[in-house]
């Protein structure tokens, strides 16, 4: 394993925005997607690309993380194939769009082909928290491509 492993914290935006550059193009099972209505908790288990250690040339690294959300009232998504519990998705972006009154909100997770998942959250409380094992991967993600 190389390089630390990492554990960050958000509750506000520009938090959010450095969880969502450390999670840019994660690798995500939708099997792997859970919300706990009783605790109000919606986590994703995340192959992360360690952004952190990339160069240009590599090497390269993927990571096993969480990402959670405390707090939650409600989540829904769109155009996330539930039903295939095995079907992969690529997270581009994370945001948040406050309430008129804060510290609620609504948390987006955009995916690669156009899911999104939304998630309706009482305040901004979220954790990424990279679990292991750290594993060799042959490309950087390239956004220059299509």
């Amino acid at each position: 394993m190389t390089g630390n492993l990492l554990r960050l914290m958000a509750e506000d935006a520009a938090d959010l925005e450095i969880l969502g550059a450390a999670v840019q193009d994660a690798l995500v099972r939708v099997g792997e997607i859970s919300f706990d209505k009783k605790a109000r908790r919606f986590t994703v288990m995340l192959n992360r690309f360690r952004w952190e250690t990339a160069g240009e040339r590599g090497p390269y690294e993927r990571v096993r993380s969480a990402l959670s959300f405390e707090s939650v009232l409600g989540v829904k998504s769109r155009r996330v194939r539930h039903d295939n519990a095995d079907a992969l998705a690529s997270l581009l972006s994370l945001s948040f769009l406050g309430d008129e009154e804060p510290p609620g909100g609504t948390v987006r997770l955009l995916l690669a082909g156009g899911g999104e998942i939304a998630i309706d959250v009482e305040c901004l409380d979220a954790t990424l928290v990279d679990i292991g094992p750290v594993w060799p991967t042959p490309r950087r993600p390239d956004h220059e491509q299509s």
